[in-house]
């Protein structure tokens, strides 16, 4: 993992803790939720305020996040929003922490300015072990404060001055008012500065989430369905209609399109669609060439064509079926049936633009993992998880790519890949090549409207 951690690819834009006044802030913080303290007089913390470098010290990485549920984090600052979120056991958590932050930015950024804001991400289940109970997820409340207290003093204080306004007698208790000059000295004049936090409550329906060896919940379409990376033992049992294992391409391709969660590639608007399957196939045609040991250094598009077609009979199935859709698309071949049964089936869509996109991508990229591209940006625990066990020339490969054509622009390919970006020119983009496409695309029968 050095090689990614060194191009920025893993543990890269964290937050770095470097003042013994935010090591004092985050020590206050550690303690109030864990009992704990850091002995490291600087390192580096993710959105939720986890670090690595306090992870290795304490032998627990999984110390603001046990169990998996109720994710624990500490904020040192607003610009902990740009960074990642480690470990993350849940697919909704950095958005909610991100949301949370950004809603309430001006409040946080005035409390950071001189002390830690620690919360925690609850929902109603504190224990996972039984599958059922994920269900029982429905919102996320953030609950937060300083190590000091000052949002649970203002509210007192909020509450003893609305009660002061109230009494006709107020203005001769003394024990209300001295109540009050003393919560007033620990939060502030909130009559100036009203120190409250809004937004902090998130629903989380669909999501997924790294328990029972991974499951996507998607709770909101007419029929909830659970895909699985197992779907046998443990999940019997659960509230939903359909319970589908990653194998069962058949059914997964129906429960997508039903819901229309999917969209061919060739179909999407202001995509360079042909490019896009060539570095599919580009990627396709490294893991089999590394898988056999060959040299993958310095290689431009025109080795990779030449290491496809010395290599043909060894490159699977679904670098094929996007040859035969790349033919179609750029030269006019034939139209290629391809159903959900074949290998490049899941190569050739992107999610459709939904509020389900962002958890339908992930589930693609676990579909079609030789597309390292999409399964690094869509899906990093399972990109990690890959990495460890790819040959040493693929790693090398994937990760200078990643670092050459990925980092440099983030936005912009997120945005040529799955993005449904309007036409800034203000002119109506292009129809798609064929309705066709529309009727058929890689699905292999005509769509009934």
């Amino acid at each position: 993992m050095k090689r990614l951690i060194t191009r920025g690819l893993m543990f890269g834009n964290l937050y770095h803790v470097d003042s013994p006044a935010l090591v004092e802030r985050y020590n206050r913080a550690l303690e109030h939720l864990t009992g704990k303290r850091t002995a490291l007089a600087d390192f580096h913390v993710d959105l939720s305020g986890y670090s690595p470098e306090v992870g290795d010290e304490l032998e627990d990485h999984l110390y603001l996040n046990h169990g998996g549920v109720n994710r624990q984090f500490i904020l040192l600052s607003t610009e902990q929003k740009r960074c990642p979120l480690l470990g993350a056991k849940f697919s909704t958590s950095r958005d909610i922490l991100r949301n949370f932050i950004a809603d309430n930015e001006a409040q946080l950024f005035a409390l950071t300015a001189t002390d830690a804001v620690a919360g925690e991400l609850v929902n109603s289940v504190i224990d996972i072990s039984d599958p059922r109970r994920l269900f029982d997820i429905r919102r996320v409340v953030i609950e937060a404060d300083t190590t000091t207290g000052t949002l649970r003093h203002a509210e007192r204080l909020a509450r003893l001055v609305e009660r002061f306004k109230a009494e006709p007698d107020a203005w001769f208790d003394d024990v209300l008012i001295a109540e009050m000059v003393g919560l007033a000295q620990k939060s502030g004049d909130l009559t100036r500065n009203p120190v409250q936090l809004k937004n902090q409550e998130y629903e989380q329906r669909d999501f997924w989430t790294a328990h029972f060896g991974g499951l996507y919940l998607f709770q909101s379409v007419d029929k909830p369905t659970v895909v699985a990376a197992d779907a046998a033992g443990a999940l019997d049992g659960l509230p939903v209609e359909r319970l589908l294992s990653l194998t069962a391409r058949n059914r997964i391709a129906r429960f997508l399109d039903e819901n229309w969660l999917v969209e061919p590639i060739l179909r999407a608007r202001g995509v360079d669609a042909a490019a896009i399957l060539r570095q599919k196939m580009d990627f396709i045609v490294i893991d089999a060439a590394a898988g056999a040991g060959l040299d993958l250094e310095n290689l431009d598009r025109a080795d990779l064509r030449r290491l496809a077609r010395t290599n043909a009979d060894v490159l699977p199935g679904a670098y094929h079926g996007l040859a035969h859709l790349l033919s179609w698309a750029a030269s006019d071949g034939a139209w290629p049936r391809i159903t959900s049964e074949d290998p490049a089936f899941f190569y050739t869509l992107r999610a459709a633009d939904t509020p389900l996109r962002d958890l339908v991508n992930m589930l693609l990229a676990e579909l079609t993992p030789l597309d390292v591209r999409q399964l690094f940006i869509c899906h990093k625990e399972l990109f990690y998880r890959s990495y460890a066990t790819w040959p040493e020339a693929k790693r090398a490969y994937v990760a200078d790519f990643l670092a050459r054509e990925y980092q440099v622009d983030k936005a912009g390919a997120r945005a040529a890949l799955f993005g449904h970006e309007p036409d800034m020119s203000g002119e109506d983009p292009p129809p798609p090549p064929d309705d066709l496409i529309r009727r058929v695309g890689p699905w292999g029968a005509v769509r009934r409207s």
